[in-house]
């Protein structure tokens, strides 16, 4: 799986390769290019001959594509302008509705189509929208593919003559086949009755899907963030707004809750006492639930992911690597290793003995599966990783500005390496959205990470006001 380059100019100033497509496809404000329904129509017409060009069907049969998204408002418009212009390439189209991104991605394989497309902003508020390729195995497009649609983006658009034009069918039964798949990856033996469960879908793509699936597997289910209405997606709601879970959990009296972004790729859980557990958690839960039933390779996590994440999982004798940040790149390691299971901290987590994918439907029935077959709660299993304190200070900078190599900076990084020694560590990363230099620090003194990262940012800060 190749990596993806971002921006052809991004927020720094710097030129990265891409005009269009992000390391994780194509994500703005809508009514601002590229989210713009003339420039989506491109989108996909683009996308169209490149997929008719790559794609060798029997003679007399189109490719095919599936078009699913979020709730968001802008979610109808871009549908409609993505379909169109797919059939005016010649594309067969299959519209579901909303559904969660892993969702598209599952069920593009298993219809054998030629590629899937989400309309999704994930976990960004309902201005913003975006739009994501999978490939007819379920994977995000290879790099190129995508340098193919943007190559074509620059053309002008065509349309096929009339007896040409790709067809357009809603597939009725989408949710349903997604949600037998979810329950495929819980094992049949074990069952969820006797616990009572809060389910928070963000008023996202998971709405109808995900409470589903835990009820039928007997669980008693309390359900919110399940009352879309186009503007509310992410909306103190979901795995980036967990206090709304935490409240309902203790007030229903529940085992667990689960919260689910906007479209379901990402995961964070709480336990009976209101007690949230980010996505290191629960990777090291599923990580060792599994390394006890058959020992598995390793663990793929990102520079973010807590280091005390990394010492635990050594201690059980299991191997951790660090990709660069996002699945993309995690996705990218697994594969590259050999390795099945990997994730971030921010909730997104991957078994790839389950799906092509992240997804939190999947991940959270993995954790449940540690659950009972352990016979022990979710603050049992996941309170075993007490997380080392982090600090992160966004420091703003110029604009083609790189302060990661300043010597002065690079000084003031070195010196508390030193101090921390073996109980921390140091990370200095360029936002990829925003013209900031992050200044992370982590160990197991709170005071001592708290003034290590103090003196970085003060270094930082200095740099870039004399560098202006």
């Amino acid at each position: 799986m190749a990596l993806i380059k971002s921006w052809a100019v991004n927020v720094w100033g710097i030129s990265m390769g891409r005009k269009y497509f992000g390391t994780d496809g194509v994500r703005g404000k809508v009514g601002e290019l590229p989210i713009t329904p003339e420039f989506v129509m491109r989108l996909g017409f683009a996308a169209g001959e490149v997929l008719t060009h790559r794609t060798h069907l029997p003679k007399g049969e189109r490719p095919a594509v599936l078009i699913g998204k979020d709730t968001r408002i802008s979610g109808y418009m871009l549908e409609a302008a993505l379909e169109a212009g797919f059939s005016a390439a010649g594309i067969d189209v299959m519209l579901c509705g909303p559904l969660p991104t892993p969702a598209i991605a599952y069920l593009t394989r298993a219809l054998r189509l030629q590629a899937g497309v989400v309309i999704s902003a994930s976990h960004n508020p309902y201005p913003d929208n975006g739009i994501k390729f999978f490939s007819a195995s379920g994977n995000k497009l290879p790099d190129a593919v995508e340098s193919d649609i943007e190559a074509r983006l620059d053309a002008p658009m065509g349309c096929r003559p009339s007896a040409e034009l790709g067809r357009a069918r809603r597939i009725e039964d989408a949710a349903g086949r997604y949600v037998e798949f979810c329950k495929s990856t819980f094992p049949s033996a074990l069952d969820l009755r006797g616990l009572k469960i809060v389910v928070d879908c963000a008023h996202g793509a998971a709405y109808h899907i995900a409470p589903h699936v835990f009820h039928e597997l007997g669980a008693d289910v309390v359900s919110i963030g399940v009352s879309p209405d186009g503007f509310n997606i992410n909306d103190q709601f979901g795995a980036t707004a967990p206090k709304s879970l935490q409240a309902a959990v203790k007030a229903n009296k529940a085992d667990l809750g689960i919260a689910l972004d906007g479209d379901a790729d990402r995961l964070l859980m709480v336990d009976r006492n209101g007690r949230l557990f980010d996505g290191d958690q629960l990777l090291y839960v599923v990580a060792r639930h599994r390394h006890a039933k058959r020992r598995i390779k390793g663990v793929v996590g990102t520079l973010m992911s807590n280091l005390a994440l990394e010492r635990a999982l050594e201690k059980q004798g299991i191997r951790f690597a660090r990709a660069k940040v996002g699945d993309r790149y995690v996705l990218e390691m697994l594969a590259t290793r050999g390795w099945e299971l990997g994730g971030e901290n921010s909730g997104h987590i991957i078994c790839l003995d389950k799906h092509t994918t992240g997804d939190g439907i999947v991940a959270a029935l993995q954790v449940l599966t540690a659950v009972r077959e352990s016979g022990r709660t979710l603050g049992e299993l996941a309170g075993e990783l007490v997380l080392y304190p982090q600090v992160l200070i966004n420091v703003k900078v110029s604009r083609g500005v790189d302060l990661q190599k300043n010597a002065r900076v690079q000084k003031a990084k070195a010196a508390v390496e030193k101090r921390l020694g073996s109980k921390g560590r140091v990370l200095l990363r360029p936002s990829g959205t925003e013209p900031v230099l992050r200044v992370m620090v982590e160990g197991e003194d709170r005071a001592a990470v708290t003034k290590a990262a103090s003196e970085i940012a003060t270094v930082v800060k200095a740099e870039a006001a004399r560098l202006v």
